[in-house]
């Protein structure tokens, strides 16, 4: 009982938060390259290109574009089977509607694969993680316009082909379905996933749900195309995943959780099953939408995944407001704080039972291969006097989700391939664009005023992990 023995133990990182160099060697801009800094209290902004007098914590990362063999060396110290990050698409095609790609982007991953590959690690490769290339949100508003379509199936293609034989496991789009929650997020998060650059009166839902469609439509086709050129290859989804649990058991509360599951989570439906579920067809035909065309019913049915990769880091509440009526159309400001949970600094609510709820949920409707490529603790850590960082929190943060995902396999059944947690090194950070809100096992000497001099060192948790994996998850 447990993990199988070859489950895949690792990390993950994207390359835009940690690659810094990001007009090194013919890469472009991304949409992530145009991400201001801030905070727990101040959202970051996406600005018309590059602008002088802004900070682009992306631009820096923490060098890992120079510091990756020493890095992925530390990984193998502690006895990685698996490092999950991502190719960033402005290195390949800076522009992203180029002919052809840029040979010495190509290289640099596969160096890094090479690296990986000596030390006995095995990459696990996102296409897309928010670095959607900043020329093609400014020329054709993203995936907006389904040209994007095909510029993103000849850049899949590109890798598929140049990384055959080193790369066994890819995923396409990074938490596709983190733009459902576009009302609290609004033009940030549109722009982030699909990189469509909103201006004022245009409706953010309506455009959330054409460029998800688009976005649905080239994975489809980048998992057709991955199949034809590496028939060994597996590729998956990657699904931000945060069970929504109704506040209270009247059933207008559990009625508006269950629609609150459908509408951020269709995603999966599509890639898993090939088709949209009924509902969401429905809701479509309510508001008007008519953006799925001819043929495109055939390109989703052919294009379905071999495996769902998710992140985990918290779950959510609901509580039924009537402001949609009889529709229980889902919206995220009907979220309620669950009073049963603990939350981070940052409010983020812990909730390691509901990383085993979110699994079954996955299995009882999908029966595919399943991967953690994202679980982990942002907090503050402090460096002792004497160099050391007691990281307890995160280490009991960690146990308790491990635990709970051993539990979903030994006693449910879930067939789980690996578990990379977020981030094994600390990176800049996605949601607010911080140094100081940390994940890693290795501590990156830099911080939010830009001081450090970016040298690695080991926490607690360091060893901790060490442990884990050399006794494949038994001892927590």
């Amino acid at each position: 009982m447990g993990f199988r023995k070859d489950f895949l133990w690792g990390g993950a990182i994207a390359a835009h938060q940690a690659e810094g160099a990001w007009d090194v060697d013919g890469k472009g801009p991304s949409i992530a390259d145009v991400m201001t800094a801030g905070d727990v209290k101040t959202p970051r902004r996406i600005t018309r290109g590059v602008l002088e007098g802004e900070v682009y914590p992306n631009h820096l990362g923490i060098d890992f574009y120079h510091h990756y063999a020493e890095d992925l060396e530390l990984c193998a110290e502690m006895g990685f089977k698996a490092f999950r990050t991502s190719i960033a698409w402005t290195r390949i095609f800076p522009n992203g509607d180029e002919e052809e790609p840029n040979e010495a982007g190509l290289k640099f991953y596969d160096d890094m694969f090479d690296k990986m590959r000596e030390l006995g690690i095995e990459p696990v490769i996102t296409l897309s993680h928010f670095e959607m290339p900043y020329g093609l949100a400014d020329k054709y508003n993203g995936f907006m316009d389904r040209r994007c379509i095909d510029f993103f199936v000849r850049y899949a293609s590109t890798c598929f082909k140049r990384y055959k034989g080193k790369v066994k496991y890819w995923m396409t789009f990074n938490e596709i379905n983190n733009q459902a929650e576009w009302r609290k997020m609004g033009a940030h998060h549109l722009a982030q996933e699909g990189a469509v650059l909103v201006k004022e009166g245009d409706d953010l839902e309506a455009m959330m749900y054409e460029s998800a469609h688009n976005e649905l439509l080239a994975s489809a086709l980048a998992i057709k195309a991955c199949h034809e050129i590496d028939p060994d290859a597996k590729i998956g989804c990657m699904i931000g995943m945060n069970g929504v649990y109704p506040a209270s058991p009247d059933p207008h509360d559990v009625l508006n959780a269950q629609k609150a599951m459908t509408q951020k989570y269709y995603y999966v439906h599509v890639h898993a099953k090939g088709h949209y579920p009924i509902n969401m067809l429905k809701k479509f035909e309510r508001k008007g939408y008519d953006f799925i065309k001819e043929g495109d019913a055939e390109i989703l049915a052919e294009g379905c995944v071999d495996y769902i990769g998710f992140s985990y880091y918290m779950s959510f509440a609901t509580k039924f407001t009537g402001r949609f009526g009889d529709t229980y159309d889902f919206s995220e400001e009907d979220y309620v704080r669950n009073t049963y949970l603990k939350a981070s600094d940052w409010g983020w609510q812990i909730d390691p039972v509901g990383l085993r709820w979110c699994l079954n949920w996955f299995n009882d409707r999908y029966e595919l291969p399943m991967m953690i490529v994202e679980n982990g603790f942002g907090a503050y850590d402090k460096v002792e006097e004497d160099g050391t960082i007691d990281d307890s929190y995160r280490i009991d943060y960690l146990a308790a989700h491990i635990k709970a995902m051993r539990d979903a396999v030994t006693y449910d059944g879930v067939d789980l391939l690996g578990y990379t947690m977020w981030a094994p090194i600390d990176i800049v950070s996605a949601s607010t664009g911080e140094y100081d809100k940390r994940y890693g096992f290795i501590f990156v000497n830099y911080n939010n005023k830009g001081e450090g001099d970016m040298s690695r060192g080991k926490k607690k948790s360091f060893y901790w992990y060490k442990n884990v994996i050399a006794t494949n998850g038994e001892e927590l």
